[in-house]
């Protein structure tokens, strides 16, 4: 299915943390991984993004799709999953994460992902109005207004 413009630039992050999940799940069979470079790759993308991220599906998403009781336990099952994600990203901040944790993280979190795209999001455009769709896009879109702003505010790398 086609995705929602209300639901686009979720979907667009979803896109760049799938990206880091397959490249962290190319390098494992190679057995030489550089877990402190994937550590700070994961400690970037939570500050710039990931935090932002999760924050509006828990204050916004979440409580729209738990207005239909088939999906009350799929919300439930992703908030349990952003706690365990948090838990990896604080490991990761930490420079504490093994090897066998970097491959649960990208686990976790690409399965995590597809269930919101392939789930929730599928659902939700199913189910909703046309007008809430684009009202939860505009609240969205406040919500994370300030991921947009880390981003502009990030100095260009060479």
């Amino acid at each position: 299915m086609l995705r929602d413009p209300s639901l686009i630039q979720l979907s667009r992050q979803h896109h760049r943390a799938l990206a880091l999940c397959v490249r962290i799940e190319r390098t494992l069979p190679d057995g030489a991984v550089d877990l402190g470079a994937w550590q700070l790759e994961m400690q970037q993308l939570y500050a710039d993004e990931v935090r932002f991220h999760f924050e509006a599906e828990e204050k916004v998403l979440f409580p729209a799709a738990q207005r239909f009781p088939d999906l009350a336990a799929l919300v439930e099952e992703l908030g349990g999953e952003h706690e365990r994600l948090r838990e990896y990203f604080g490991c990761a901040e930490q420079g504490a994460m093994k090897q066998g944790e970097l491959e649960a993280f990208a686990k976790l979190l690409s399965g995590h992902i597809r269930k919101e795209e392939r789930q929730l999001f599928e659902t939700m455009q199913k189910r909703m109005q046309p007008e809430a769709l684009k009202s939860l896009g505009k609240d969205l879109a406040r919500a994370l207004e300030d991921a947009v702003q880390v981003c502009r505010l990030r100095p260009a790398q060479n």
